[in-house]
Parts: C-alpha cells; sequence; structure tokens
C-alpha cells in the first residue's frame, strides 16, 4: 500500500489550530498569574488548565496536533513573560513554584500530545494486521 501525499489543511482546520494557539497563549499567561498567586492550588489549576486544553484540542481535531497547536501557544507565552524588561520588571520570580510551572507545563505539553489520538483509517474495527 502506498503512503497518501501530504495535503494542505482545510480553511477550518486550519481555523480550529489557530483558536488552539490563541487559546493555548491565553491559558499559559493566566496560568503564570495564577501559579503564583496561589501556591499550591494555583500551580496545579494551571497545569490542569493546560492539559484540558491540550487533550481537548486533541479530541477536537481528531489529530495528535490538536493537542500540538495549544502547547506551542502556551510556550511562546510562557517564554515571553519570563523575559526581563529593562526597567526590571518580570512576572516569574526565581522560586520553586515558577520552576514547576515551566517545566510542568512542558512535560503536560509533551504526555498530552503522546496521549492525543492518532490518525487510524476507517473500516471495520478489527485488528489491521489480519
Amino acid at each position: 500500500m502506498l503512503a497518501q501525499p501530504l495535503r494542505a489543511p482545510s480553511a477550518g482546520r486550519a481555523l480550529i489550530f489557530v483558536g488552539l494557539f490563541v487559546l493555548g497563549a491565553v491559558v499559559g499567561a493566566a496560568g503564570a498569574l495564577v501559579q503564583g498567586g496561589w501556591f499550591p492550588g494555583g500551580l496545579l489549576l494551571a497545569l490542569a488548565a493546560e492539559a484540558g486544553l491540550c487533550l481537548g484540542g486533541a479530541r477536537a481535531a481528531g489529530a495528535r496536533s490538536g493537542a500540538v497547536a495549544p502547547a506551542a501557544g502556551w510556550m511562546l507565552a510562557v517564554i515571553l513573560l519570563t523575559t526581563s524588561r529593562p526597567e526590571g520588571d518580570f512576572l516569574f520570580g526565581a522560586g520553586t513554584g515558577s520552576y514547576l510551572f515551566l517545566l510542568g507545563g512542558m512535560a503536560t505539553a509533551v504526555i498530552c500530545a503522546t496521549l492525543g489520538q492518532g490518525r487510524q483509517p476507517g473500516g471495520d474495527a478489527v485488528r489491521l494486521g489480519k
């Protein structure tokens, strides 16, 4: 069986990925504020929000790339928030909670992208090897 060539995504599918990317950035920015405000509970809430968005994106898109789009938006927002400004302002303090949020968020994104549904061929629900 020959592999099918890659096609450009439809406009609706591209819109879903852009929306998931923006939602990931919003969840990353909100999580950065929440994790520092209520340390143990806020950190868990921020990581749970990211996990829910990534798994929901994978389910909505029907592919693992649906989990990658919000993870990329989350990572971009968090990286932009970690840079310090010339005035000396920064959002993340050098503490355990901040590092757990950064590393835990990246680990959550990888886990969700791994657990997301892969593409399966249509047909009967029997084993493909037979």
